[in-house]
């Protein structure tokens, strides 16, 4: 289900957002500093709870303003209205699901399933496996109910573990009981991974050839451990090593996604235009795979589109989009540059974000194409 309404407050230098988004493309356009990224921003935390942009949320506040307030609804029959507040002087964040106040996280990030495509996307390639781990697990999240659990209760054993190891005289029955408890939901993480990545590989494979054809790019899942040995030996025979260190070396705090063309890091051998374009497949092929996998679209946050591709790669970027029946919200310095690329029946809606001497963003829509 689309938004098809979104209010937010107290957003950065916005002034007060509400419009209503156009149920496919949306693009916004906007001189540098205006607020475009802001607004994506707002989306992102009305979906995930945090910023892309920033660790602490105090900072996505407006000067001035007491809490930041953001609202959205998605449409169907009855339309979901569903909220977060998050005030100055508080930590915590507030979530609302149709009038009712909720207190797991799990639940905004099931409501509204996102991924955003921005410069900082490019970790993916070129950053450490943290993030590569954080999108292998957006994906099982999303399809394996039992994925969550699973999760929480072996990163409750290796915490336990961890404190063993770091207590100095090892508590031999104690880490027994705890390696047991990490292996068995280890195990279950890794059985749920690996059938999420081969129902994913196919997916991104064909939409990499549909964006921009690699051959010799190789898309590998490791587990976090030596895939030839059971959890249980190398937990067991690795504590000496552990204790050294003072934490679990191998586990699945330990997976990761390599990504290799003719065997050598991709990074090291794209250009960043192709790179964008091989973190574009990987995150357009989520929302596939999610679609194909349980009938829910995914909602694309767009940073700057235009940046590192050519009129000929964002023109197959755009027709992409259009093919996935998804929502978009895309942003762009220069308006013309994405304008004419969508078909004539495709819903599309333009506001550019006028910034004012006080240097406060303003929402402004330009034109609407439906069909």
């Amino acid at each position: 289900m689309p938004l098809d309404r979104l209010s937010f407050q107290g957003l950065r230098n916005l002034q007060l957002v509400d419009f209503e988004p156009s149920s496919r493309i949306n693009l916004i356009t906007g001189s540098n500093g205006s607020g475009k990224t802001s607004l994506l921003e707002g989306i992102h935390v009305l979906g995930m709870g945090r910023s892309f942009r920033t660790r602490h949320m105090r900072h996505v506040i407006a000067d001035g303003a007491e809490a930041l307030v953001l609202h959205g609804r998605l449409a169907g029959a009855p339309p979901l209205p569903f909220g977060v507040r998050r005030r100055r002087d508080e930590s915590e964040l507030e979530i609302r699901l149709a009038g009712e106040r909720v207190n797991r996280l799990s639940r905004l990030v099931e409501t509204l399933p996102l991924q955003l495509i921005n410069p900082d996307a490019f970790r993916l390639l070129e950053g450490p496996p943290a993030g590569r781990r954080e999108f292998l697990d957006w994906g099982v999240f999303h399809v394996k109910h039992e994925f969550l659990e699973a999760w929480q209760r072996a990163r409750r054993a290796l915490k336990h573990r961890n404190a063993l190891l770091r207590h100095g005289r090892m508590d031999d029955a104690s880490l027994s009981a705890w390696e047991l408890e990490l292996v068995h939901w280890s195990e279950r993480i890794d059985a749920m991974r690996s059938d999420w990545f081969d129902a994913f590989l196919p997916v991104f494979e064909e939409t990499l050839a549909g964006l921009m054809p690699l051959p010799g790019l190789q898309l590998r899942y490791s587990r976090g451990w030596d895939r030839r040995r059971a959890l249980s030996d190398v937990l067991r025979q690795g504590r000496e090593v552990d204790r050294q260190m003072g934490f679990t070396q191998q586990g699945p705090q330990r997976a990761d996604l390599a990504i290799r063309l003719n065997r050598r890091p991709a990074v090291e051998v794209l250009s960043r235009g192709q790179q964008k374009l091989v973190v574009s497949a990987l995150k357009l092929a989520q929302g596939r795979l999610l679609e194909a996998a349980t009938g829910r679209g995914c909602l694309y946050l767009i940073d700057d589109l235009p940046a590192e591709l050519d009129s000929a790669h964002r023109r197959v970027f755009c027709q992409w989009l259009e093919s996935m029946h998804c929502q978009a919200f895309i942003t762009s310095v220069d308006h013309d540059a994405l304008a004419d690329l969508w078909q004539p029946a495709t819903p599309v809606a333009m506001f550019h974000v006028k910034r004012s001497e006080q240097g406060e963003g303003r929402l402004v829509p330009l034109e609407r194409q439906t069909s």
